[in-house]
């Protein structure tokens, strides 16, 4: 079976996510962090529905889905470590988003001009 990259890194950061949305339960955050576990984990959910696209289509649709959500999740990570409402230190997992948004952006761009 082919190895998909994108499909790997986004489970792990996914647990990742689940992660970091211990911890910020743990420092009492309940709001942006439900936010942050709902579009974290969306992305890599979306990815695996790609998977089973009918079409090139979908197959966009799908990943475009998994980008917005990484994006959402991008800016929930920014609110958390900018407004300092917890102490964790979010570099990595900013990198790590980032990280994914060009993979997807990459697919999906790769995608569209092979259609």
């Amino acid at each position: 079976m082919k190895q998909n990259i994108v499909k790997d890194k986004s489970f792990e950061f996914s647990l990742k996510i689940i992660e970091l949305y211990k911890q910020l339960k743990l420092q009492k955050e309940f709001v942006l962090s439900k936010q942050l576990f709902r579009s974290g984990t969306s992305i890599g959910a979306n990815i695996a529905e790609s998977e089973a696209a009918y079409s090139r289509a979908d197959f966009i649709h799908k990943l475009t889905l998994a980008s917005k959500e990484a994006r959402e999740t991008l800016y929930w990570l920014q609110l958390l470590d900018k407004s300092q409402v917890v102490k964790i230190d979010l570099k990595t997992d900013v990198e790590n988003c980032e990280e994914m948004i060009r993979l997807l952006t990459s697919i999906i761009k790769t995608s569209r001009s092979n259609s």
